[in-house]
């Protein structure tokens, strides 16, 4: 049921903390969003990667997929391109790179106004809230409120997200009293005879707690987790939880928990963990600190909820910023894309459970035209491609894109670790810890190939298939066409992608 938004929880909230993250920020006027339709071929405008067509966003929500169709919901500012009172925004797509932009799905109400969170379709109606057979979509978020706090509520639609109505009885939920309670990922936990439940994967303030429902309403703590040796450089936030098997028919659990700040490159990023959880308790394997993404932009990822077994790929999509400099970033008509969609893989490594992440097999269905890179300096032609390199000498390489304005970013492979400087490439004045110099260590991985995604304005590096990963954004004042390599064989290849718009 859409509501009118409240005038006095605007005030109240804005210039407050965000959905997914309640840290300090630094203070930024806002600006004007022209009222002209976006053409979207702005300025820094990406082209295959989701952005909004005008104002806010920041976290992925929602995300599920039925009857052909990908939903993508996402924490929407609509009046302004700054964090502010948030909504859901809505998207579908076939193919998730062409998206189709719906109506806003959930506004604020006098319970607060709506975080993250996820939806399911509920199979076997066990909520009672499908009509005429259906089984309906469940939107399960958190309700932020000045003074109430954050409690968890539910929406329905059984239009195929179309249109939604809140559950009468909101919240489902209450807050114990902490200040952080948030992000709900829901999940079906299939416990063998025909019997199952629901649990439900929610962060509080520096640990995750677990609650199980016969019915998506009546809500029952199950178990937390915390353990000493984790990444607490900040608020626990976004997280999910998910099986996946390994190449051996081996099942493990993966936990993704975003964390702001904390991140290995300074302000947010999303560590994970590996191990076992029966239906109740989580329990993680070794005590290693793991990161889904060592860039510095990429955060609040979570997957895809009810994707068919006849796929059956772990789909995920982060949000491509950092809290430390999001709300400034030079972008006008809209503020931020997401990353591109991934399917994440378990992979042994020295004994070690770890997730690789993949971008997905559409991707190949943007390209157009190819060509060779056979030396070490190339001039390319267009700023949308997928670079596909190998290196000449193990992990000693490096990769320079540049223009004729001076600006570069650099890439460096040493023998025990990743080097990323974007200092020079462009729009960097905005915030100090943009210029920083990103590291991502090897840990004893040989690279052998590079993939190399670009976009308007941002680069995604897949090393080794994505057994390691970077994800910056850039703004450079024109586009990074030149192409210098050092370690790399004389066999690369460069796929131009063409735009989804």
């Amino acid at each position: 049921m859409k509501t009118s938004f409240n005038p006095l929880i605007y005030l109240l909230i804005l210039g407050m903390f965000a959905a997914c993250t309640e840290s300090k920020k630094e203070k930024q006027a806002e600006l004007e969003i022209p009222n002209s339709e976006p053409a979207f071929d702005e300025t820094y405008r990406p082209q295959y990667h989701f952005t909004p067509p005008k104002s806010w966003m920041n976290d992925p929500n929602g995300m599920v997929y039925l009857d052909g169709e990908y939903h993508l919901f996402y924490q929407h500012n609509p009046d302004s391109n700054v964090w502010g009172p948030m909504h859901w925004g809505h998207a579908v797509s076939t193919d998730m790179l062409h998206w189709e932009h719906l109506p806003i799905a959930l506004y604020p109400d006098s319970l607060g106004t709506i975080f993250s969170g996820s939806a399911v379709i509920d199979k076997g109606n066990t909520s009672g809230l499908g009509e005429d057979g259906k089984n309906p979509m469940i939107a399960i978020f958190t309700y932020h409120h000045p003074e109430k706090g954050q409690t968890q509520g539910i929406a329905f639609s059984n239009d195929k997200g179309r249109t939604w109505t809140k559950y009468k009885n909101n919240p489902v939920l209450n807050n114990p009293g902490i200040p952080d309670f948030r992000d709900p990922k829901v999940s079906w936990y299939d416990q063998g005879n025909g019997t199952g439940k629901w649990i439900m994967t929610l962060a509080v303030k520096d640990k995750i707690s677990f609650y199980s429902s016969p019915n998506l309403i009546d809500w029952e703590h199950e178990s937390d987790f915390s353990p000493s040796w984790a990444s607490y450089g900040g608020v626990w936030e976004c997280p999910d939880l998910f099986p996946l098997t390994d190449q051996e028919g081996h099942e493990k659990w993966v936990l993704l928990v975003s964390i702001n700040p904390g991140g290995p490159n300074g302000g947010s990023a999303t560590q994970y963990f590996t191990g076992n959880f029966d239906g109740g308790n989580f329990t993680a394997d070794g005590k290693d600190v793991k990161w889904i993404d060592y860039g510095a932009d990429n955060y609040a990822g979570v997957t895809w909820s009810d994707i068919p077994k006849t796929d059956g790929r772990r789909l995920f999509l982060g949000w491509m910023s950092n809290w430390l400099y999001a709300n400034i970033v030079p972008t006008t008509i809209w503020r931020s894309a997401m990353t591109l969609p991934r399917k994440l893989e378990l992979y042994h490594f020295e004994g070690k459970d770890l997730l690789a992440s993949r971008p997905v097999m559409e991707v190949k269905t943007l390209y157009g035209n190819s060509e060779k890179i056979e030396a070490k300096s190339h001039l390319l032609r267009d700023e949308l491609f997928h670079l596909d390199l190998k290196t000449a000498n193990g992990n000693r390489a490096s990769i320079k894109f540049s223009n004729d304005l001076g600006e570069e970013v650099l890439l460096h492979i040493e023998q025990n670790k990743v080097i990323f400087d974007r200092s020079k490439s462009g729009q960097v004045k905005f915030n100090e810890a943009f210029q920083a110099i990103h590291e991502a260590p090897l840990n004893g991985l040989e690279i052998n190939d590079i993939d190399i995604y670009s976009d308007k304005s941002s680069l995604e590096f897949f090393f080794n298939d994505g057994e390691l990963v970077l994800t910056e954004i850039l703004f450079p004042n024109s586009p990074l066409l030149k192409l210098d390599l050092e370690g790399i064989e004389n066999n690369g290849e460069v796929h131009y992608l063409n735009s989804t718009w």
